[in-house]
């Protein structure tokens, strides 16, 4: 209620007694478009700028424009004047609607305008570079948004598909840009200030989620960066928007049936496709003898860790581990797969908050053999029981936002006994493509449409941390594509 106030109610009563300031029925301030094509015509703007309104992206550059004319048309000349129209005119718009010191003066894009006020209309070095740096960000922050981001792989969860220092490129535009949902934040900072780490945006004000139309639907197998589900109940709480990014591969869509059968995902009973340059865990055993550390590095042999002096186990790609099989020193290369009915320390076992008998239903899932489950879709009604609840109560509680509780064997949904729920988001089943290194949707459920950043697009620069300084940069891996 706060933030509709702050928004959307004192904006349009600033606007309502400026308009009448300017001859103008106050009404025409209030009415979506219409008064933004009113703003236009007392500024003197020509009206093709009312059509880059209706352009998504393009309209929030142009609709600074128009703010900064239309106060520029009641005498506000000053860049703090500006910032302050455009930044806060919940605040700004009121005030000078009702000072009765500000009044309207003429169209301030005419050319008549700017001859009569050209002394207060000029514009200092110093105001000429300000102007310009605040809007090379404020750019620079549409395009961020709205468009595309940059994005570095930092950890080995995507190996061998992605590498640790892989500077993408995610696009905002193939799903739709989401709205910013924590709108008061310093430009360029994620969640936290650098040097002196402190909070970079305002909590105080948080937006409901939505979203631009995009091209299309997230797809399986399609390579995600999403914000971390689970910063939702971490004692570090941040905003949606504002929760580390993530990046994994989409397994499963809304409204699948998602299952892992020996390390193989299975989507509505049909194998998926395994990413061509995934790894997962094999089991090697040699003769004894050591292996030479230039053929560790040229098979990406990760996470080397030994069963017994002959024995060891690592993460690598198909490829690799048939590779490695022909070295003479080597007797065998076998996938290190858990066995079925082997209980791993996984969703949704990991959560007995959700039990609602005493003997909480054994579910005897690991990371290689794992469901069925089914992802939830939007308007998807679930029958809520032993079985069911603990696998979807944290959706329900924590991304619907619903107050559940567990009463002896009846769930409680915002207090009243329920049987059912009906999802109001989509969700997605997210997996890294190093299998056996990944903490992903297997650990902790599913990934809700409102975290969904962007889609990865192609790899700009790749960096090698371990490599000599000539050998640093990865040049074979820029410009890829991703698949």
């Amino acid at each position: 209620m706060l933030s509709i106030i702050l928004l959307i109610i004192l904006p349009y009563i600033g606007l309502w007694k400026l308009f009448e300031k300017a001859g103008r029925p106050g009404w025409e301030g209030v009415v979506p478009l219409y008064n933004i094509y009113m703003m236009i015509k007392l500024s003197g703007r020509p009206m093709w700028w009312f059509v880059m309104i209706l352009i998504p992206g393009l309209n929030f550059l142009v609709m600074i424009g128009i703010t900064v004319d239309f106060v520029k048309s009641y005498g506000k000349f000053r860049l703090i004047d500006h910032i302050a129209a455009v930044a806060l005119p919940f605040i700004f718009l009121p005030k000078w609607g009702f000072d009765k010191d500000t009044k309207y003066i003429g169209q301030s894009a005419s050319p008549e305008f700017r001859e009569k006020f050209k002394v207060a209309l000029k514009k200092t070095a110093a105001r000429e570079w300000a102007d310009a740096i605040i809007f090379a960000v404020i750019a620079a922050t549409l395009i961020r948004t709205l468009f595309i981001e940059a994005y570095v792989i930092p950890s080995a969860s995507m190996e061998s598909s992605l590498l640790i220092g892989d500077y993408l490129f995610v696009s905002k535009v193939n799903y739709g840009a989401r709205l910013p949902m924590t709108p008061v934040a310093f430009p360029f900072a994620h969640h936290t200030m650098p040097l002196i780490n402190t909070k970079a945006y305002w909590d105080g004000i948080e937006l409901p989620y939505y979203r631009l139309p995009g091209l299309s639907e997230v797809k399986k197998g399609d390579v995600v960066v999403f914000n971390y589900p689970m910063d939702a109940d971490s004692p570090l709480y941040r905003p949606v928007d504002k929760r580390e990014n993530y990046i994994k591969r989409c397994q499963g869509t809304p409204g699948d049936t998602l299952s892992v059968v020996n390390a193989q995902v299975f989507i509505n009973s049909k194998a998926a496709p395994t990413p061509p340059h995934g790894e997962m865990g094999y089991l090697v055993k040699s003769d004894g003898s050591e292996i030479n550390p230039q053929l560790i590095n040229e098979l990406h042999l990760e996470d080397i860790s030994p069963r017994s002096n002959t024995d060891f186990i690592t993460n690598t790609t198909v490829a690799s581990a048939n590779a490695l099989k022909g070295y003479s020193n080597i007797k065998s290369v076998t996938p290190d797969i858990a066995p079925k009915e082997a209980e791993g320390d996984i969703y949704p076992s990991k959560y007995p908050k959700y039990k609602i008998t005493p003997n909480f239903p054994t579910f005897n899932w690991n990371v290689d053999n794992y469901g069925p489950i089914i992802v939830p879709k939007k308007g998807w009604t679930v029958k809520l029981d032993s079985l069911t609840f603990p696998v979807y109560g944290r959706a329900i509680e924590i991304y619907e936002g619903n107050k559940v509780e567990v009463v002896g064997k009846d769930i409680l949904i915002n207090g009243k006994k329920a049987d059912t729920y009906t999802f109001k988001l989509n969700y997605y089943f997210m997996m890294g493509d190093n299998r056996h290194n990944s903490e992903d949707s297997r650990f902790w459920g599913f990934v809700p449409e409102d975290h969904i950043v962007g889609k990865a697009l192609f790899i700009w620069m790749s960096i090698d941390d371990n490599a000599s300084f000539l050998n640093k940069i990865r040049w074979g891996r820029l410009f890829n594509i991703i698949h």
